[in-house]
């Protein structure tokens, strides 16, 4: 079994109200995110690879598009401009490339990150 991890990265900005970090918060503020979209698989015996990397590229650069240089909390979809509903948007964005096992997003300036592992059923 193998996995395999496609990164890429984005500047936004978003403003959340309601956290214990207060006027910081609610501002509007920008930060340099870092996502990683993970795929588990066995290799095609013809191809030698668990997925071609040109498919899930378009698939990030579809979801890239939407967040890049973007104000998160007027994105369609998204929700509240949070880690985790970063990491859903991005896994929903993402999650016919292959069989996608997690998606982070990552704030390195901040030290914060976030990993989802899928919908739990």
């Amino acid at each position: 079994m193998w996995e395999l991890t496609k990164s890429f990265r984005f500047e936004a900005a978003h403003s959340l109200a309601g956290t214990t970090f207060g006027e910081a918060s609610e501002e509007i503020h920008g930060h340099s995110f870092r996502a990683e979209v993970t795929i588990r698989g066995m290799p095609d015996p013809v191809t030698g690879m668990v997925l071609d990397l040109g498919v899930l590229e378009q698939r990030i650069g579809d979801v890239e598009a939407k967040l890049d240089h973007k104000l998160l909390n007027n994105v369609k979809g998204l929700g509240l401009p949070t880690l985790e509903n970063l990491t859903r948007f991005i896994w929903e964005h993402v999650q016919n490339a292959g069989h996608i096992v997690r998606v982070s997003v990552h704030r390195d300036s901040c030290g914060e990150s976030c990993t989802y592992f899928g919908p739990q059923t």
